[in-house]
């Protein structure tokens, strides 16, 4: 077991939480609003729901997520999510100000936001599955199951430098900011949350209703 290959699974772990999506959107729209670990702690509570998916798959159970009611249920409950969490961030937006933010979201709130879009999103459970499934498969046949184990490890420490990374960058970009920015940031991520709770929402019907 080569340092390389430990550092080339950990870029696999920035590479799998790098892509702009519902939960990069909540990070840097908590961050932005409330500070570093607002933002933290939403990843926080993706980074959990990543480990149950990197559990299923490990443990063979994705046959699970093939069940029809499964999926509907997920696409439908995401969206919802995703709805609920955007429709917030808007509504919500004259609320929003530099002096008060802080004391406007728990971290137990913020935590939940991020467990709850990630294991509710079907792209996230496709994204691991397509993903850690096929090096799972291959680092299988190669290695022992301690080593498979380490290589899990070292995809999770990059998920939690990105968090790290997200969380900082939003707090010092924070200082730039005055209220109006605020609110126009404010307003992006909501209508980013609302795009992407859409296409959930539509996914869900399409496959209730077969249209």
């Amino acid at each position: 077991m080569s340092i390389s290959i430990l550092v080339g699974y950990i870029f696999l772990g920035l590479s799998l939480a790098a892509p702009i999506g519902p939960v990069n959107s909540a990070r840097l729209d908590k961050g932005i609003k409330n500070g570093f670990w607002h933002a933290w702690i939403v990843g926080a509570g993706s980074m959990i729901a990543d480990a149950i998916f990197m559990l299923f798959v490990y443990l063979g159970m994705v046959n699970f997520l093939d069940i029809p009611f499964v999926q509907i249920f997920l696409w439908l409950f995401g969206g919802f999510i995703l709805l609920y969490s955007g429709f917030e961030s808007i509504l919500g937006v004259n609320r929003v100000n530099l002096t008060y933010s802080r004391k406007k979201d728990s971290l137990s709130k913020c935590f939940f936001t991020g467990f709850m879009m990630s294991i509710t999103s079907p792209l996230s459970i496709l994204f691991w599955l397509g993903i850690y499934g096929s090096v799972l498969a291959k680092t299988a046949h190669e290695s022992s199951t301690s080593q498979l184990l380490i290589y899990s490890c070292m995809i999770f420490v990059g998920l939690t430098l990105w968090d790290i990374f997200v969380a900082g960058l939003t707090t010092g970009f924070r200082k730039l900011l005055n209220d109006t920015s605020l609110k126009i940031i404010s307003i992006i991520s909501g209508l980013s949350l609302l795009g992407f709770g859409g296409y959930f929402g539509y996914q869900g019907l399409k496959a209730l209703f077969g249209f």
